[in-house]
Formats: C-alpha cells, sequence, structure tokens
C-alpha cells in the first residue's frame, strides 16, 4: 500500500487527484495546511508528498523546502509538485521537487508521476 498526502485547498485540484489516483493500493490523504504539512508527511509516514502550486499563504516550493527540511535524518520524503505553468518547472526542481507536471496532465501522467516517485 502506497500512501500520498495530497497538500491542496481547492476542490477541483482535490477532486482531480482523487479522480486519478483512485487506483488499489494507493491512499491518498487530504491536507488543506501547508505550514502543518511537513510536519504531517513525517508524523503519517508516508510515501510521498503531492502539492498545489498555489496552496495557502506557502505554496508549492515552500512546502517542498519545509518537507526536505524536516527529514533530521531520515531520508527526506519525496515531493510531486502540480504546476499552474511549464515556466515553473524550473522552480520546481530548484525547491527540491522529484517531479513535477502541470494540474491539467492527463490522469494517466498523475499516476505515472506517482509512480514515478514511489519506484526511486
Amino acid at each position: 500500500m502506497t500512501t500520498v498526502l495530497l497538500v491542496a485547498d481547492h476542490r477541483s485540484t482535490i477532486d482531480r487527484v482523487h479522480a486519478a489516483l483512485g487506483v488499489p493500493g494507493l491512499t491518498v490523504i487530504d491536507h488543506e495546511d501547508p505550514e502543518t504539512a511537513a510536519a504531517t508527511a513525517y508524523e503519517l509516514d508516508v510515501d510521498s508528498v503531492l502539492v498545489d502550486m498555489q496552496v495557502g499563504s506557502m505554496g508549492a516550493m515552500a512546502v517542498t523546502r519545509s518537507v526536505r527540511g524536516a527529514a533530521g535524518d531520515h531520508d527526506p520524503i519525496p515531493v510531486t509538485i502540480l504546476l499552474d505553468r511549464e515556466a515553473d518547472g524550473f522552480l520546481a526542481g530548484r525547491s527540491g521537487a522529484v517531479a513535477w507536471l502541470m494540474k491539467t496532465a492527463p490522469a494517466s501522467d498523475l499516476r505515472d508521476a506517482v509512480a514515478g516517485v514511489r519506484a526511486s
């Protein structure tokens, strides 16, 4: 069983992710507060974090850095970012995200991205 923490606060994004990742063997946990996302990810021992580019007042780059910084002596939990614009891919990479894709990407691309994170 793979568990993904979804950090998003827009219902349309949450619904889209659940529709794409509603497959056997994969559980998505919703989390709306970007400021507590890192602590929650490690507390729940999730396999990966999926974060919306625009979430709350922090945004995906800050959430990614927070998740990486909260790892302590453990390997950081991998983060995938859902982008609003292709141009933000550069920033996603600089923040330490292991994967990123457009929010409007087909469901199969999102499943592939999450599968790639699980495999790494």
